[in-house]
C-alpha cells in the first residue's frame, strides 16, 4: 500500500531541502511544460562544450545570457501562474539578461560562490517584474526587501539547486557517453535538457518563499 505524501510546509517555513522537493514535485506534476525549460540551457551546454575559452568569454554573457534569462522568465510565468503584459515580459527578460551576463562566465570558470551571491542579490527582481504590477523603482525596492527577508535561505537554496543540477547533469552526461557511445555535445544536451528545469523552477519557487517571509 502506497504511503501518503507528507504534507508540505507553508512557504514561510520551507527549508532548503523542502524547496528542492517542491521543485521536483512541480516538475513531475507539470512535466511537459517544465521540460521545455531545458531547451535553452541544453543548447548552451552542448555548444559550450566545444567553445574555446576566448569564444566562451564572448558568448556566455551575450547570447547565452539572453537565452538563460528567457528561460527564467518563462519559469516564473509557469510556476507563479502569472499573465504579465508583453512589456513586462520584455522588461523582465532584459533585467534577467543583465543578471545572468556576469553569472554565466563566473560559474563556467568555477567561481561558483561569487556567481551564487550575485544571483541571490539580484535574481528576485525578475519574478517581481513578472508577478507584481509595480513600477520599475518600486520593483527594485521590493526585490531588495525579499532578499533581506531570509538571506541564508535564499543563498542556501540557490547553492543547493546549482550543485544538484551540475552533479546530476555530469552523471547523466558521463553515463550517456560511456554506455550509449553518445557524442559529447549530444550527451550534454540531453543531460541539461532533463535536469536544468529544476534549477529554474526552484528559483521561481524561491520568490514565493521569500515573499512569505517578508514581515
Amino acid at each position: 500500500m502506497a504511503q501518503p505524501r507528507p504534507v508540505a510546509l507553508p512557504p514561510a517555513e520551507r527549508t532548503v531541502g523542502q524547496l528542492v522537493a517542491e521543485s521536483v514535485r512541480f516538475y513531475g506534476d507539470n512535466f511537459w511544460p517544465s521540460l521545455t525549460l531545458g531547451i535553452g540551457p541544453a543548447v548552451a551546454a552542448a555548444l559550450g562544450a566545444h567553445l574555446s575559452q576566448r569564444a566562451t568569454l564572448i558568448v556566455l554573457p551575450t547570447a547565452f545570457g539572453a537565452l538563460l534569462s528567457a528561460t527564467y522568465v518563462y519559469a516564473c510565468v509557469l510556476v507563479l501562474k502569472s499573465s504579465p503584459s508583453r512589456s513586462r515580459l520584455v522588461g523582465a527578460w532584459l533585467v534577467g539578461w543583465l543578471v545572468f551576463a556576469p553569472v554565466a562566465p563566473l560559474i563556467r570558470f568555477t567561481y561558483v560562490l561569487p556567481g551564487i551571491a550575485w544571483l541571490a542579490a539580484f535574481a528576485l527582481l525578475v519574478p517581481v517584474l513578472v508577478a507584481e504590477q509595480l513600477p520599475v523603482r518600486a520593483s527594485v525596492r521590493r526585490a531588495l526587501t525579499l532578499v533581506r527577508a531570509d538571506w541564508i535561505h535564499e543563498v542556501g537554496s540557490l547553492l543547493t539547486l546549482a550543485v544538484l543540477a551540475v552533479l546530476t547533469q555530469g552523471v547523466i552526461a558521463f553515463t550517456l557517453r560511456g554506455f550509449a557511445d553518445t557524442a559529447v555535445s549530444v550527451a550534454y544536451f540531453l543531460a541539461a535538457a532533463v535536469v536544468s528545469p529544476l534549477l529554474f523552477i526552484g528559483s521561481a519557487l524561491l520568490y514565493v518563499d521569500q515573499s512569505a517571509r517578508v514581515k
